[in-house]
């Protein structure tokens, strides 16, 4: 499978019975079987949030984690999230924050790191001058202690990026050589951004892409939602085979994610879970 084909499986599609955002978050899945069945059903990598990287790190060290990813040829990783840093360095959440952003910045340079991902999941309100500010120097950071992107997430609760127009202001206004964007399909769904409007996105800032499904009407609790029901690519109402086919006219040519976070799912047994996330996103691009 060549590089436009490969797919990686990120951490909430495949962490099994997790509290998403609401307790323990560490995998109960050791982290060798994880590798062990990503190579086996053909992912090129995985995903590790921090907490689940802080558990890990209880066991094993940096090192010992990128031999296993180096014995099962997985080649991809992603680092989930940077939260808070755009906050007054004053603030306790900022500080939090800065702690996990130097756990990210000591394993990005020992794995094979493709990208750090920053978001906003809390919602936490920003003046955009000083979010692009802050963006550009949370890459600068990054630039001093390793080579992977920091790409910054759209999504729907997110107050000061709240469009893909704002979205590409903001990179394209810290014009970081290291920033960009990271767009999920469940997002562009749910914010109602269209497959063609994708063809536009110029490809410098197209940094990382990823498959989830779902439905398009909006359930009572949007929280419970987004955490607990989403479906497998091509297993629910959102055109994933349309955005995969705008992105890569925009000129998207690197990995696909695979972010399922779906409480159905978390209750699969680890082999079906993999094997259910590969076959379902694999589909969506042939």
């Amino acid at each position: 499978m060549d590089a436009a084909n490969d797919l990686v499986a990120l951490y909430w599609t495949i962490s099994g019975p997790v509290e998403v955002h609401a307790g323990r978050e560490w995998s109960l899945f050791d982290l060798r079987d994880r590798c062990a069945h990503a190579a086996r059903v053909g992912f090129s990598g995985m995903g590790i949030w921090h907490a689940d990287l802080e558990h890990v790190l209880e066991t094993r060290t940096l090192a010992e984690i990128a031999e296993l990813f180096h014995e099962f040829g997985l080649r991809h990783l992603e680092l989930e999230l940077l939260q808070d840093w755009f906050l007054d360095p004053s603030d306790e959440r900022r500080r939090e924050g800065d702690r996990i952003r130097e756990l990210f910045w000591d394993a990005a340079p020992v794995l094979p790191t493709h990208h750090v991902k920053a978001g906003n999941i809390p919602g936490t309100p920003c003046d955009f001058d000083t979010l692009t500010e802050r963006y550009a120097e949370l890459c600068a950071s990054a630039a001093e202690r390793h080579d992977a992107p920091v790409v910054y997430e759209l999504m729907p609760f997110d107050p000061n990026v709240p469009d893909l127009e704002t979205a590409l202001a903001l990179v394209e206004g810290a014009n970081a050589p290291n920033g960009g964007l990271a767009l999920d399909t469940w997002h562009l769904s749910k914010l109602g951004i269209e497959p063609d409007v994708l063809r536009g996105v110029p490809a410098e800032w197209l940094r990382w892409v990823e498959l989830s499904d779902g439905r398009r009407e909006n359930m009572a609790d949007q929280v419970d939602e987004v955490v607990n029901h989403r479906e497998l690519p091509g297993e629910g109402e959102f055109p994933i085979r349309a955005y995969v086919a705008a992105l890569r006219d925009a000129g998207y040519e690197g990995p696909w994610g695979v972010e399922v976070l779906s409480e159905k799912l978390r209750r699969l047994p680890i082999e079906q879970i993999f094997d259910r996330a590969y076959a379902t996103a694999g589909a969506q691009l042939r």
